[in-house]
């Protein structure tokens, strides 16, 4: 996910603790006694777009938009704080899997749109958000514990809270991806990264040293939301047991990239509550943070191997300011002793930003020898008659073709990765 998209071991550090400080969460203050609402809260910037034409039509036709009314009429029976959370988190977790399902040809289509489709999740969720938002309790509710359920809610719909590997004789890899964004450009478009994950989580791969299990989880595009330490929370305890990871979002045309590394800096690009944000990424201790993070991923033999129709490329570049210097200067082989990042390989987006974030844990957790990077997919394209968003349609047969293909192309890559890194 680059900020120029047209459309676009194991631990050994103290356990418990120290994965807590290293996930950097920003906790929501105590409430006060009289810190309670019993009022509904106003639409997000993303909510706020559920009521466009192409959403809508991509929850009719997939099916999906039976979630929020039977997430509402739920929610209208819980007299208490406890039911709420078990609501949310049931309605949460039920939209995730079906999701899942349905990519893998689980249960029935529900709907023409295309089973492997990203997007009728990714704006379901965004209905039973809104719904949630919008709903007056029968009990008090102080704001913090509001947070708390939309939190949940949140956690439990991007399969970040089923997370489950077998015994020791099956590798263990983990693959995220992203939601849509740049939806104000063009609201019907999809994320190849989210739809990989789907289409991945919980499958097997066959590698010569045995299966490897690939578990999946989905990403927001909100630069508050990394602040807050939404990478970290889900992540931490997950990399030390963990064989190979990589990051996954959308990035050129026509291709696919390796970044070989990760910057520290935030470029300022709208995310997808249309908030911006520029400066050194924030993370936990700051005072060691470094400008610069490295994949561990088997770059040559992903660039080498026969995965799919679209090259992949070793991507070396990277944007910096030059120890002593005050101007950005783009360097085709890396970054320079001393420098300060300006750009990873991925640009400054949150896809740079993710693969940093998740890089610098396995430094800071001491896994060196931990397989982990960030893949870039092709952007996905709709068809050559169905480019204009005032006037195309939410989907054609190109459109389908060319996301089937990057995300078979994102199994061989990890299976590629998972085999060659041993």
């Amino acid at each position: 996910m680059t900020h120029q998209l047209p459309a676009t071991a194991r631990t050994g550090l103290g356990g418990m603790a120290l994965l807590l400080v290293l996930a950097g969460s920003a906790l929501p203050a105590a409430a006060s006694p009289a810190d309670t609402s019993r009022t509904p809260t106003e639409a997000t910037v993303e909510e706020q777009r559920l009521d466009r034409a192409a959403p809508q039509e991509i929850l009719r036709r997939s099916g999906f938009d039976a979630f929020a009314p039977r997430f509402e009429r739920a929610l209208k029976h819980a007299g208490s704080y406890a039911q709420a959370e078990r609501t949310v988190t049931r309605h949460a977790s039920a939209l995730w899997q079906r999701a899942v399902d349905r990519a893998q040809g689980r249960g029935p289509a529900t709907g023409d749109l295309s089973r492997g489709d990203d997007r009728p999740l990714y704006w379901a969720r965004l209905a039973l958000s809104r719904e949630l938002r919008a709903w007056t309790p029968r009990f008090d509710l102080e704001d913090r514990r509001r947070a708390a359920l939309h939190s949940a809610l949140e956690t439990a719909s991007r399969g970040q809270s089923d997370i489950r590997y077998p015994g020791h004789r099956t590798k263990r890899v983990l693959v995220t991806g992203f939601d849509p964004f740049t939806l104000d450009r063009d609201v019907r478009i999809g994320n190849p990264s989210g739809a990989s994950a789907l289409a991945l989580d919980g499958t097997l791969v066959r590698t010569p040293d045995g299966p490897a299990r690939i578990e999946t989880v989905v990403f927001p595009v909100r630069w508050a939301d990394f602040a807050d330490g939404v990478v970290e929370r889900a992540l931490a305890r997950q990399l030390p047991h963990l064989d190979l990871f990589t990051t996954v979002s959308q990035g050129r045309q026509g291709r696919f990239d390796v970044e070989r590394t990760n910057g520290a800096w935030r470029g300022g690009f709208a995310d997808n509550e249309n908030a911006s944000s520029t400066g050194l990424v924030p993370v936990a201790d700051p005072a060691t943070q470094p400008q610069w993070t490295s994949t561990t991923l088997p770059y040559r033999q992903l660039t080498e191997a026969d995965t799919g129709r679209f090259p992949v490329y070793d991507n070396t570049e990277v944007t910096e300011i030059p120890a002593g210097g005050t101007q950005p200067v783009t360097r085709p082989d890396g970054p320079t002793p001393g420098s300060a990042a300006r750009a990873g390989g991925g640009g400054d987006y949150l896809s740079n930003e993710i693969a940093y974030r998740v890089t610098l844990l396995r430094d800071r957790l001491r896994l060196p020898d931990l397989p982990g990077g960030h893949l870039h997919t092709p952007v996905l394209q709709f068809g050559a008659a169905n480019t204009n968003p005032q006037t195309g349609t939410v989907t054609d047969p190109d459109f389908e073709r060319n996301r089937a293909d990057i995300v078979g192309q994102v199994r061989e890559l990890v299976r590629t990765a998972v085999t060659t890194a041993g």
